[in-house]
């Protein structure tokens, strides 16, 4: 009786363990993802602001700014994408593979301000700056329901990397051995987070990208494998 109350014991416990690295595991995924989104959005914001600043006092031509504004922001939208998690990155490929073109956002400018029959070369100087500007304004524009969505996540991913805290906290305050709960809790949780990113990376690569039910079904299957294996080992 006693060895069976010890086992059904160890495999409360074990369940509790893999619920805490899984829900940290989401967390962590949700907090750095939208931590990479603000960034971006700040990054850009600045980038045009300095760019018109500049193009306002004739340091550089309207044409130049463009320019620069559109290749930064795509230079910007790459780095953060690689500080994403494979999730992250996943979902912003699908919304959009890759940086709009200079010549492409030119002609939607210029069609949005002047018509869509109309030609940007056609177009007088002043009005061409005129597109130019409205590109440097635009570049340090994001998707404002991106980022309002991930700023929730963002408080939903630190909410649920409390929860997660709070239940290892629990467990090891119940424990017969607390110190050697402590670490297993540690080990545990952190193999669950990195078995996500890791599990998130190799599901990518399986799926190609912009494939995220792929790529986050990964990342619940390499964190939950990871935690159990831990939890095995110790």
């Amino acid at each position: 009786m006693a060895d069976n109350t010890r086992k059904d014991r160890e495999t409360f416990e074990s369940a509790i363990r893999a619920l805490e690295s899984e829900i940290a595991n989401i967390g962590a995924h949700l907090a750095i993802d939208s931590a990479a989104r603000q960034a971006y959005a700040m990054q850009v914001q600045a980038m045009s602001t300095e760019l018109r600043m500049m193009a306002s006092a004739g340091k550089i031509s309207w044409a130049q700014a463009a320019q620069k504004a559109n290749a930064t922001r795509n230079l910007i939208m790459d780095v953060v994408r690689n500080r994403s998690t494979p999730v992250g990155l996943a979902i912003a490929q699908q919304m959009k593979q890759q940086g709009i073109t200079l010549n492409e956002i030119i002609a939607k400018k210029a069609q949005s301000l002047y018509g869509d029959k109309i030609s940007f070369t056609n177009l007088s100087l002043e009005k061409q700056n005129k597109v130019y500007a409205e590109v440097v304004k635009s570049a340090g524009k994001s998707n404002p329901k991106v980022t309002s969505a991930m700023i929730k996540l963002s408080r939903a991913g630190r909410g649920l990397i409390f929860l997660s805290v709070a239940l290892s906290v629990y467990t090891v305050a119940t424990s017969e051995n607390k110190l050697a709960t402590a670490g297993k809790e540690i080990a545990v949780t952190g193999a669950g987070i990195g078995g996500g990113i890791a599990g998130g990376a190799i599901a990518g690569l399986a799926c190609g990208p912009g494939a995220p039910v792929c790529v986050t079904l990964g990342a619940f299957v390499g964190g939950a494998v990871a935690a159990f294996g831990i939890d095995l080992i110790w």
